[in-house]
């Protein structure tokens, strides 16, 4: 049930014996309210109190918006804020018999479902995802009901990150798998990221002319031997930045291939595999200058495969997405999304062969045409289709020229089909990571201001000014514990205040007590 909140003057006309009085109080003798242990059922009336009790409503405030459910429904989950009586007292207003939470209301109609349906949670259409997410972790529902939720709403589930058994062996492990686990972590983070920037740069360098060796950059059918006698790659101000680098990529590979949790799950690892095959260059480099060296100018290794075996040197780039959020992002979101980008490769093709073939046959009876075969037009229908549009190939025929603007088009359609789904695993993990990183701390409630919190209503316990406030306010933190034991409490009569009238505000979660405001 749902009701607007309540206004000032409705709590003036009750302090006051206004006409908003309660038609039926139920008060126990002195002897009877002695203590909470002695507030249990009579005999013969066991049956009576226990179904009261487990139909007894509590009213929930949520940013003045009233909802009244009743108190088994929130028992189902007992962990959860809304339903251990320990967590929600902390929320309770004695003097509005209700508990209030500054919270956002399109959001709690899920969160109440939740508790009467048994665990189904539902997002609210008109509750944004991160915003619901919040409400979920507020009120504690659990990570189950999170993870269900999640999954619900199309989310990868998270992989699990095992650790190593070993104390030692986990220590290492975090210290170079996970740099925000600690500031010695991060400090190895930095000085890896810098060596990987410097072999970049000089991989970089050393194709500049003046610094460029140029026996590297012969042609491939130039099977020219190298037998400059002089030469030594240890007198190499490149080679000894190189090898320094080396030494600390392959110190760190085999540090965390000794830390690492499953010797299998490393190799399988895309990342360890980057890392292994970019040093590999350097060793097979080095041993075919000792061989050439050694063999007195014998070729060891055709110059050709030498260049592409140092190419792999530039992988080293990617290692820097082990220290990079934003590349970790990219990467996640790529391999979700791979469904999706072979569909659009498939389109692609087809695409291309089709296109291809038109603007060929468009162009056949053109002398100045361009196209001259069909496998010819291939990069002019990719470049097309991709909006890039070089203008080194272009129709010259009307036929030629429809064709084209067909192209373009379908490669806009073609292109913009999948964006959207790749967009929306992008938004997950950029969330997700995020969400754990800014992880801000659990905020003590209620807020400061807030009179109704117990340690307040302490202070007016024996207090003959707040005698009134101090009873109920004692006697309701007593209630409270016996609330999962189905004790049935009943609110001590407040001395009278104003014109004498004797009436005290209850909570029917917590008293005995029947109200009915006329």
């Amino acid at each position: 049930m749902i009701e607007e909140d309540e206004e000032a003057e409705g709590d003036e006309e009750d302090e006051d014996g206004g006409s908003r009085a309660s038609s039926f109080i139920y008060n126990m003798d002195d002897e009877d309210t002695a203590s909470l242990t002695d507030r249990r059922p009579q005999s013969g009336y066991e049956n009576v109190y226990s179904e009261y009790g487990c139909c007894e409503r509590v009213v929930i405030n949520v940013s003045g918006l009233k909802f009244e459910t009743q108190l088994k429904t929130l028992a189902q989950f007992p962990d959860t804020l809304l339903g251990d009586p320990a967590k929600r007292i902390r929320y309770f207003d004695p003097l509005r018999n209700e508990y209030f939470f500054d919270r956002n209301r399109p959001s709690f109609d899920a969160i109440l479902y939740f508790y009467q349906s048994g665990g189904r949670l539902k997002r609210p259409a008109n509750v944004p995802f991160d915003i619901f997410s919040e409400e979920v972790k507020f009120y504690e529902l659990g990570d189950e009901a999170m993870m269900k939720f999640r999954e619900d709403e199309g989310f990868v589930k998270e992989a699990e990150k095992p650790l190593p058994e070993d104390e030692f062996k986990r220590q290492i492990w975090l210290l170079f798998e996970y740099p925000e686990s600690s500031s010695p972590a991060r400090g190895i983070a930095v000085v890896s990221v810098l060596v990987i920037v410097i072999s970049i740069v000089i991989f970089c360098l050393e194709t500049l002319p003046e610094f460029r060796d140029d026996k590297d950059f012969l042609s491939p059918g130039k099977n020219v031997t190298h037998t400059d006698n002089g030469f030594t790659p240890f007198n190499d101000p490149f080679f000894i930045v190189e090898t320094v680098c080396i030494i600390w990529f392959s110190f760190e590979i085999i540090v965390r291939f000794f830390a690492s949790p499953s010797k299998a799950s490393f190799f399988k690892n895309i990342m360890n595999s980057i890392d292994i095959v970019s040093i590999m260059p350097y060793f097979i480099t080095l041993g075919t200058d000792l061989a050439q060296q050694q063999g007195n100018g014998q070729q060891a290794m055709s110059f050709a495969i030498l260049r592409i075996i140092r190419l792999v040197r530039v992988f080293r780039i990617f290692k820097l997405s082990r220290h990079s959020k934003g590349l970790q992002i990219l990467g996640h979101t790529l391999r979700a999304s791979m469904r999706e980008l072979a569909l659009l490769i498939f389109f692609l093709v087809i695409g291309v062969v089709l296109f291809s073939s038109a603007v060929y046959f468009a162009e056949a009876d053109e002398p100045k045409s361009q196209f001259t075969s069909i496998p010819d037009a291939f990069w002019w229908a990719v470049v097309t289709m991709t909006t890039v549009g070089y203008g080194d190939m272009k129709p010259i025929t009307v036929g030629g020229k429809i064709v084209g603007s067909l192209c373009a088009i379908a490669g806009v359609l073609t292109i913009a089909l999948p964006v959207p789904v790749i967009v929306s695993n992008f938004n997950y993990f950029y969330h997700r990571e995020t969400d754990n990183e800014d992880q801000s701390p659990a905020v003590e409630y209620p807020p400061p201001g807030c009179p109704y919190f117990p340690d307040f209503l302490k202070k007016f316990k024996g207090s003959p000014s707040g005698s009134s406030l101090g009873d109920k306010a004692a006697e309701y933190m007593e209630m409270e514990e016996g609330v999962t034991e189905s004790l049935c409490g009943i609110d001590k009569q407040s001395p009278s205040r104003g014109n004498g009238t004797d009436i005290s505000r209850r909570n029917s979660t917590h008293s005995r007590s029947i109200q009915t405001d006329v």
